[in-house]
């Protein structure tokens, strides 16, 4: 079976000096694909209770929203992701789920929706929203990144903004949790030492926030 090593793609990580290897995956075990039925899925996160005590975004920070579109695959739930263009000043290259920052006034649903709209020409009326993930703050871009979950009526017909999509991927989440996908890092020193997750597919690398929202949804799903 391949190694972690022997996987994943050519994304710049900006590792620190302190880092050491963190712990397993939160799962016990690589997952059946029935786990990862669409219906399951939507369930799971249907039911998931956003917690209410999310920290309030700084006064600076990127109000934003993604969008994790699910349609049905021969292995389950597919999710689609996209690879950002290397012109991009933030994130160049790395795995992504389509979304941006919110305009004034509008809500991470519309936002998620617009946005997957200008980067994949994904067409938010077939587009059954289902739910919300954790919201989360990252360090590097201070964005205030609220996750939606929607479900397809099948796989879509998507075209790549040229200017910000380099590669869409549909992605079966099964795949996410089979032996040498997953690992962790700690990075930093002592009590600012936080934990940053990767997946490490066949040819792409996959961390960050979006490594890490994938983790909460596959969390979710699992222990539903």
């Amino acid at each position: 079976m391949s190694s972690a090593a022997a996987r994943g793609g050519r994304q710049i990580v900006p590792r620190p000096d302190a880092w050491r290897a963190g712990g397993p995956a939160p799962w016990e075990e690589p997952a059946a694909a029935s786990s990862f039925a669409l219906s399951v899925v939507v369930e799971a996160v249907a039911g998931f209770d956003v917690a209410d005590d999310v920290p309030r975004p700084a006064p600076d920070a990127r109000r934003s929203a993604v969008l994790l579109a699910l349609h049905d695959g021969p292995e389950g739930a597919e999710v689609v992701l996209t690879r950002r263009a290397q012109a991009l000043r933030r994130h160049h290259g790395e795995i992504s789920f389509p979304g941006g920052r919110l305009e004034p006034g509008e809500t991470p649903e519309a936002g998620a929706l617009r946005e997957a709209h200008e980067e994949v020409a994904l067409d938010p009326r077939v587009v059954e929203l289902v739910g919300r993930l954790s919201t989360l703050s990252t360090v590097s871009s201070l964005s205030h990144i609220v996750p939606v979950v929607g479900r397809l009526p099948g796989r879509p017909r998507l075209r790549p903004a040229q200017a910000e999509v380099e590669r869409i991927l549909h992605l079966p989440l099964v795949e996410l949790t089979r032996d040498g996908v997953f690992r962790e890092e700690r990075w930093g020193e002592a009590a600012g030492e936080r934990a940053i997750y990767f997946f490490e597919l066949a040819d792409e690398t996959i961390w960050g926030a979006t490594a890490r929202i994938l983790v909460e949804l596959l969390t979710v799903v699992l222990a539903a």
